[in-house]
């Protein structure tokens, strides 16, 4: 019987998309395309997942690969994406859906900064769930399976009792091979509610 749903964050319960987030602010397309090469370098970020590198040590690795006229935009949209993180169609909805219908608790597993987690009573979407788990802050990253077995211990969950809905396929198949249920998150909210039905 499945007690327990657990979301990821990014392309799951918000679209994550840099040039989204750098077009929030900036209107010339060369300066576009290199803020977002930049500024959400995968070498920074993954980094930043892992709670290995400071705000300030990925801004100052910034300012090396961009014009010193960049940098206070930089510094913008560093500090916002936050606030430019628009939320998925029909997933708060779902949410609510779950726990009022079926009484599951709801939770959040998440690679994401120290500088998010920081900030999480500021995400509306956040304050519905149970508990969040958040991988800079405890050093672990998807898909290591020890990040899944600190959700269980942190929340005391059977994995056999959770569902883990990601958009990564080696993050669901890291969980299922703890036990965990598993679906691969298409970015369609109301089929994800149809298997939730078929399931809880």
């Amino acid at each position: 019987m499945i007690k327990n749903v657990v979301f990821d964050f990014g392309q799951v319960l918000v679209h994550f998309e840099p040039e989204y987030m750098v077009r929030q602010y900036v209107s010339n397309e060369k300066d576009v395309s290199l803020l977002t090469e930049v500024v959400f370098d995968r070498l920074y970020w993954n980094k930043l997942d892992e709670g290995t590198i400071s705000d300030d040590e990925t801004l100052k690795a910034c300012y090396e690969r961009l014009p010193k006229r960049l940098w206070e935009l930089a510094d913008e949209i560093y500090y916002n994406w936050i606030y430019n993180i628009p939320e998925i169609e029909g997933m708060q909805e779902l949410i609510n859906y779950i726990k009022d219908k079926y009484g599951v608790k709801t939770y959040l597993l998440s690679n994401i900064s120290k500088y998010f987690a920081s900030h999480e009573s500021e995400i509306p979407i956040l304050s519905l769930l149970d508990g969040c788990v958040f991988s800079s802050a405890i050093n672990l990253v998807k898909p290591d399976t020890r990040i899944y077995e600190h959700l269980l211990h942190k929340f005391s969950l059977n994995a056999s009792e959770c569902i883990f809905i990601d958009d990564r396929s080696e993050n669901i198949e890291a969980a299922v091979s703890l036990g965990f249920n598993g679906y691969v998150f298409d970015g369609d909210s109301s089929k994800l509610r149809a298997y939730l039905d078929s399931i809880l």
